[in-house]
């Protein structure tokens, strides 16, 4: 499909993963949602998305969007010193939990600490 490979253009670019300069408007709850699907874990202390084969200038830029869109407190962790991650704080877990929750499979709650 057209629109699929459109998409898939925006975040891959010469086989390597990226985040797009438009992500602030492509990054709705739901893709957030599908986001911690695929690569959000919980810790004790809130949420980590596994972000290891980016950039940290695209990190960042991710960072940055769920700061200002969604009011989320992250940061960058490392996970080792090549794999760079986002961390939101477990103050931040209602909000994402509200903002998130309804758009997940059940199976992946935990995902939230749920």
């Amino acid at each position: 499909m057209l629109c699929i490979t459109e998409l898939r253009n925006d975040f891959y670019v010469d086989g390597k993963k990226r985040i797009p300069q438009n992500i602030y408007e492509l990054l709705t709850p739901v893709a957030l949602a599908h986001m911690i699907m695929g690569d959000g874990n919980v810790s004790r202390h809130g949420l980590i998305i596994c972000t290891d084969s980016y950039t940290i200038i695209d990190i960042v830029r991710l960072i940055n969007v769920l700061i200002i869109k969604y009011k989320l407190e992250c940061t960058l962790r490392y996970h080792t010193p090549t794999q760079p991650r986002i961390y939101i704080r477990q103050r931040s877990m209602p909000l994402l939990i509200n903002i998130v929750s309804s758009h997940m499979h059940h199976s992946m709650l935990y995902k939230l600490g749920k």
